[in-house]
């Protein structure tokens, strides 16, 4: 009984937070805005971003002592109806359960976009948004800890080091040109996940992302810190064998001091999963703020292989900075050397 009262109260927290604080929002700067399309979906998982991108479940940082002792790559590409395309490459390692479960994460992110075709407003280009051609690149560093607990809790931390750059120049002129590229501020996260039983499992995830923003034209450079807070909180339930739904929301608050700019966004993560064939496979579906999802797992000891399709991917965060319409696909190679080991 007691279980049931904390699902429902994490529910009924969860939809309320969607309905009441919701803020309409300004896209922000496009060498952080280009991160949605990368750093911004591997924090979750190939996993939970084609379920729906709740990352306080499945994605939560508390659960990485559970993919100890694997290696992984993972790829992923978006492409605008505009022809405007993004697209990233990563490569991780987890060790194998240290003390007490103690397990280390660390994934190097390289992402690169260019000829991209956007409107950018700033003094040296004019009082008004401006067409413009530019390229952007995004570089990042995370390390993730996390160790079970008593009682079905596990904790998680998230250490982050990144840095973005986008170069434009105006369609109308070439001698006009603007710059944005950030140094990077101390960031990071936490995590924590309560799993009772073997149907229910809960949690709560904080992210704080911090970013000294340069912004260089022909009439000088701007300085000033954009700062980005998000909050999920997450239940997951087992409906019957091989069933998961999954029901989450976010709080998101930002601010830019360059632009002057602040708001407060909240959105739903709504997903399901069934596995079949002995858990060889998965398939999964759901709903991320305004983007709909989809993917499938395939899995054979010790390799698995995770998709992801994103329809729109973050245009709840980033709107019609980059286009109106979008299809993402991202995946996960996995490979499990600490099953290997158990064998030998």
């Amino acid at each position: 009984m007691m279980q049931k009262q904390t699902v429902v109260l994490l529910s009924l927290c969860m939809l309320s937070g969607c309905f009441l604080f919701s803020i309409a929002a300004t896209a922000q700067s496009p060498e952080i805005s280009l991160r949605e399309f990368a750093s911004g979906q591997i924090k979750k998982g190939v996993r939970s971003i084609g379920m729906g991108g709740n990352g306080a479940t499945w994605g939560n940082y508390s659960l990485v002592w559970r993919d100890s002792g694997t290696a992984l790559i993972d790829a992923g590409a978006t492409s605008y109806t505009n022809h405007n395309s993004f697209s990233f490459t990563a490569a991780g390692i987890t060790t194998p359960a240290l003390w007490h479960g103690l397990t280390i994460y660390a994934i190097e992110l390289s992402q690169y976009a260019a000829n991209v075709a956007t409107s950018l407003k700033s003094p040296g280009l004019g009082s008004s948004p401006v067409l413009v051609h530019g390229d952007g690149n995004n570089q990042a560093l995370f390390i993730k800890a996390a160790m079970p607990l008593s009682n079905g809790f596990s904790v998680g931390v998230l250490l982050s080091y990144e840095r973005s750059q986008f170069s434009a120049v105006s369609d109308n002129s070439a001698a006009d040109d603007v710059r944005y590229h950030t140094n990077w501020v101390p960031s990071g996260g936490f995590g924590i996940t309560w799993q009772p039983n073997k149907r229910i499992l809960a949690g709560f995830r904080a992210l704080f992302n911090n970013d000294m923003e340069y912004r260089t034209d022909n009439t000088g450079t701007s300085k000033g810190l954009n700062a980005v807070q998000e909050y999920r909180l997450g239940v997951s339930v087992g409906l019957w064998d091989g069933a998961l739904a999954d029901l989450g929301g976010n709080l998101r608050a930002k601010s830019n001091k360059i632009s002057k700019t602040s708001a407060t966004i909240t959105e739903p993560n709504l997903g399901f999963e069934q596995v079949f064939l002995h858990r060889h496979l998965a398939l999964r579906t759901g709903v991320d703020e305004t983007s709909y999802t989809a993917g499938f797992s395939v899995k054979f000891q010790p390799v698995s292989v995770d998709v992801a399709y994103v329809n729109n991917i973050g245009i709840a965060r980033v709107g019609d900075l980059f286009g109106t319409a979008s299809n993402s696909v991202i995946a996960t190679f996995v490979f499990n050397y600490g099953a290997l080991k158990k064998r030998k």
